[in-house]
């Protein structure tokens, strides 16, 4: 790979991102992810500690915006360990594939603690039940924590990897292989506004700008508002 660093790219950094390794590949619309991924879990444990038990229409709302979140998260972990970790695997020396059998293990701990936060949520969308909301929201404060330490591994570690054994080439075929192949009109009209919900404009503007942003946008423009709202009633929050 070139050591030439002066076609980088700048990456991006979003709030609670704990790093942006240099490297010759664009990570922007992982930390994108990431940042979705972390700012749903915040408002997740937020609302489950504040909303009554009795508020049916509010956990509703919430259940509705966890089957997105939730949606998303396992598709983007079930993309990185079918294609993501196994191409890094064949390249990384003994250090860096410790570090990528942790990353697959996390998943695997992440996974229950996310399906115990869902079964809570459908509980109180369908019945009012103090202890039911007590116990997701200790559920939830633990998902977060869990996730958020998942994501500065894999920002501090596991990034740091991709940038030194894959090409930005490689890296768009994986992002295509893995990431978006499979996925129809129905799946990405959720994902878009989904994903930019709280992103700055400015890296709304540099990703339509990519080849293929323009349908974005307009998937962007046509459900930004509505997602907005179901936000709003999930959380009780403007967009």
């Amino acid at each position: 790979m070139t050591t030439d660093t002066t076609d980088w790219p700048e990456q991006l950094r979003l709030p609670g991102q704990t790093a942006a390794h240099p490297g010759p590949v664009d990570m922007t619309m992982m930390y994108v992810m990431h940042h979705a991924f972390r700012r749903d879990l915040e408002a997740f444990a937020t609302a489950a500690g504040t909303t009554p038990a009795s508020d049916r229409r509010a956990w509703k709302a919430m259940a509705a915006r966890w089957a997105i979140f939730s949606s998303a998260l396992h598709h983007h972990h079930s993309g990185e360990d079918a294609g993501l970790w196994p191409a890094l695997m064949d390249r990384a020396d003994d250090e860096g594939r410790a570090t990528l059998e942790a990353m697959e293990a996390e998943h695997s701990e992440i996974d229950p603690i996310l399906e115990a936060c869902a079964a809570g949520l459908q509980r109180l969308a369908e019945h009012p039940d103090d202890d039911a909301r007590a116990a997701l929201a200790v559920r939830l404060v633990a998902a977060r924590e869990r996730l958020a330490e998942h994501l500065k591994h894999e920002e501090t570690e596991a990034i740091p990897l991709i940038q030194a054994l894959l090409t930005q080439e490689e890296w768009e075929r994986i992002e295509k292989e893995q990431f978006s192949e499979g996925l129809g009109l129905r799946d990405i009209l959720p994902l878009v506004p989904w994903a930019l919900h709280g992103v700055p404009a400015t890296v709304r503007r540099g990703l339509f700008a990519q080849p293929g942003g323009g349908m974005h946008r307009v998937m962007w423009m046509l459900t930004r508002r509505r997602f907005a709202r179901q936000d709003a009633a999930a959380f009780g929050r403007s967009a």
